[in-house]
């Protein structure tokens, strides 16, 4: 009943202030309260009371109060209803006396939100002490859903008294992110903000919205099962994602939550609006990296069922430019794939990270994307030229001339040195005085493995099998984990592929798992320790890359090891999933190699115990320099203070290489330290002959040693090794300068 006395007076279409006016009186009223009141965010984070029932009319459009001042401004900070029986002895209380609430002592308060931005608070208040309870709660949350339409709308005040202010907002901005995926585009802005306008929210027969409901959902499955039949989503991890998101349309606990909205009275499509706006502001806050998932996979659904639901299909593209730089807070992988891929030059979010859905979706489709870039949407208008530079992590906004001359300068730079090093492609990684190098790829994604063929790389010197398990929504069972190791194999064509087991823990989280809550993830319990301690978790993998394999040569590598005892414990269960193979008839490997990573500073002590006992050794410079520097590389304030040319670095990879060749064992370095042409010129110097990098970086590396003489090299740095400088970077580059190596 008050649901349909809030729609008849937003039917009579006052000015706002009437409606507004009129609202808090029904609200009051219907509620028992002797205040009920409605703030708007304006615009610089500022709360302006605009409506009042209660407390004094003269300090409507005077009181204003920050976002996160006072108990209003709390309720906008944090997105939360709040309900005090005492409200005046709560710390975060801020008396305004021209309004006179002095004399209410209990207060209940929701915010505005919509598609997870506060536009607003609604309060009420009471003299006595009052305990609302949990319905009245969701009672006011109900109709800040429908303030929030109204608001959103525009008919409180204009979308530019809103807006966030930028300074002059047509000059040349450059924001910088996140790399997510690498690569340049220029552009024009296509802001993906669906914002879609809600006109009904009050429903007329609960019955027939629950049934609009269900038909959305079955047009919402048509349009992904179309999706999934695209000819480039037949195979690799970004089908994987999109069946994951097929999967969470069916999610019948969502499903309920929005049935019980529209129970409460509201439309189909403003149910779906408010079960969405419920789980943001319950989730909106977390940091886990699935939860984060599953809010943007939710975001792309709610889109999806509002587009139906309000007669609209899907996005108009007919007008959208043919060089699109699409801008989204954050975005499913569905909905990237709404765009004309043809057309599709770029990406920026605000939010997103490398292993979420969109971002494995965008790199399968090659397309460059920065993300983390702050509050970008509120500085673009549609149709603004821009250049997203993956490479460097920057975007450009309404470039100037210059910038724009030099970035096209910048990528026809780039296409001939990809024309020269697609020359060099046959050519042997070899120096000039002789001596051979392997160079190889890191990989991840199925996808990444036809840059076996395009760099003319040895093989894959690190292949990461934790991220297929990162994108699925449960743990993936022999057969798939089976499938995935064999195409591996098959797109290798006979080349060798070494095969990391599990690394998940410290920044990689599985969302059937969840983060393990360690003070220090980095040196928790992660990659081998998680393997040791939940031998099944690891013997299923084993096995899978031994079913895999099927007579063809098999390279396992074991992450973290700090111990030749863990190294023992871990060889032994290889050793038991060889036999059991054997046992039961399955063709095994044609040869099993079996290696560890040199990641933790304490197996250098080790190293004569652990050599006879393995066939090779991978070193990752990336977590090796964080431990032995004690230097969390996820730090800005720590992560740059150490280089990784340091003297102390490479003597211990000295050191390393040289007990290596002791035993004839292999070395290489797999660490993004390999792939930039310095760094890998100072770990050739210091005797390392296998380098794996990005498929990105084999060009660059390959261009250094080939214009090298690397007898002169080793002279200078041996030299260079005895001594305590911060780091031999200026050293090196002084030296490929004055020998004409290409660096």
């Amino acid at each position: 009943m008050l649901l349909k006395r809030l729609r008849d007076t937003m039917a009579r279409a006052g000015s706002p202030e009437e409606t507004l006016g009129e609202v808090v009186r029904t609200v009051a009223n219907a509620m028992v309260a002797e205040v009920c009141s409605i703030y708007i965010l304006r615009a610089g984070e500022v709360l302006e009371l605009f409506a009042t029932q209660g407390l004094n009319p003269s300090a409507v459009r005077r009181t204003r109060l920050r976002v996160g001042e006072g108990l209003v401004g709390d309720i906008a900070a944090q997105a939360r209803a709040l309900a005090l029986s005492d409200a005046q002895s709560h710390p975060q209380f801020a008396y305004r006396p021209e309004t006179g609430e002095e004399i209410y002592q209990s207060l209940a308060g929701v915010p505005i939100v919509r598609a997870g931005r506060v536009l607003g608070v609604l309060v009420v208040q009471n003299r006595t002490s009052r305990q609302y309870d949990e319905e009245e709660i969701e009672t006011l949350q109900t109709i800040a859903m429908v303030l929030a339409e109204m608001v959103a709308g525009g008919g409180v005040v204009a979308a530019d008294e809103v807006q966030p202010i930028d300074g002059i907002g047509l000059l040349p901005l450059r924001v910088e992110g996140l790399q997510l995926t690498g690569g340049v585009a220029v552009g024009r802005a296509v802001l993906h903000e669906p914002r879609i306008a809600i006109q009904r929210v009050v429903a007329e027969d609960i019955s027939v919205e629950l049934g609009r409901l269900d038909e959305a959902l079955v047009a919402v499955r048509a349009d992904v099962d179309r999706m999934l039949d695209a000819q480039d989503m037949q195979a690799g991890e970004h089908r994987e994602v999109l069946e994951t998101f097929r999967m969470f349309v069916d999610d019948r606990g969502w499903h309920e939550r929005v049935r019980e909205a529209i129970g409460s009275g509201l439309t189909a499509e403003a149910g779906v609006q408010r079960a969405f706006d419920d789980q943001r502001t319950r989730l909106g806050q977390a940091t886990d990296p699935y939860i984060r998932e599953r809010l943007s996979d939710l975001q792309d659904l709610t889109n999806r069922l509002l587009l139906r639901l309000t007669g609209r299909s899907a996005p108009d593209t007919a007008a959208l430019p043919d060089d699109m730089i699409v801008i989204a807070r954050d975005m499913g992988p569905a909905e990237l794939l709404d765009y004309d891929r043809a057309r599709l030059r770029g990406l920026v979010l605000e939010e997103g990270s490398a292993l979420s859905h969109v971002t494995i979706v965008a790199r399968a489709l090659d397309i460059p994307v920065v993300g983390r870039t702050g509050d970008v949407l509120g500085r673009i208008e549609p149709g603004d030229p821009m250049i997203v530079d993956g490479d460097n992590a920057q975007v450009f906004i309404r470039p100037g001339e210059d910038v724009l001359q030099s970035i096209q300068a910048t990528l026809e730079a780039r296409a001939e040195r990809r024309r020269r090093y697609a020359e060099l492609r046959d050519l042997p990684a070899r120096t000039t005085d002789d001596v051979d190098v392997a160079l190889h790829i890191n990989a991840g994604l199925l996808i990444d493995m036809a840059h076996l063929e395009e760099t003319g790389a040895a093989g894959v010197g690190l292949y990461r099998t934790e991220i297929p398990f990162m994108v699925r929504s449960e743990f993936p069972d022999v057969e798939a984990q089976s499938w995935l190791y064999g195409r591996v194999l098959d797109l290798a064509d006979g080349k060798p592929v070494v095969f990391r087991t599990l690394d998940v823990g410290g920044d990689k989280v599985l969302p059937y798992v969840g983060a393990f809550g360690d003070d220090n993830p980095a040196m928790g319990w992660r990659a081998i320790r998680i393997g040791l301690d939940r031998p099944a978790i690891l013997r299923r993998q084993l096995r899978a890359l031994i079913l895999a394999a099927a007579g063809r040569p098999l390279s396992v590598m074991f992450p973290m090891i700090a111990d030749v005892a863990e190294f023992r414990q871990a060889r032994r269960l290889l050793d038991l999933e060889v036999a059991r193979a054997l046992r039961k008839g399955t063709p095994g490997p044609a040869a099993v190699r079996v290696g560890v990573m040199f990641e933790v500073p304490a197996l250098a002590w080790q190293l004569d115990g652990l050599m006879p006992e393995i066939d090779f050794l991978s070193v990752g410079t990336n977590d090796l320099l964080q431990f032995l520097f004690a230097a969390d590389r996820g730090n800005g304030r720590v992560a740059h203070r150490y280089d990784n040319l340091s003297p102390a670095l490479l003597r211990l990879l000295h050191f390393v290489v040289g007990r290596a060749e002791a035993h004839r064992v292999d070395v290489s370095v797999c660490g993004e330290m390999a792939g930039h042409p310095v760094e890998a010129l100072g770990l050739l110097a210091v005797g390392v002959r296998s380098l794996s990098m990005s498929p990105g970086a084999i060009g660059p590396v390959k261009a250094m040693l080939r214009s090298l003489d690397l007898a002169r090299a080793r002279a200078m740095v041996a030299t260079g090794l005895a001594r305590s400088d911060h780091s031999l970077r200026e050293t090196l580059r002084l030296f490929a300068a004055d020998h004409d190596v290409e660096i």
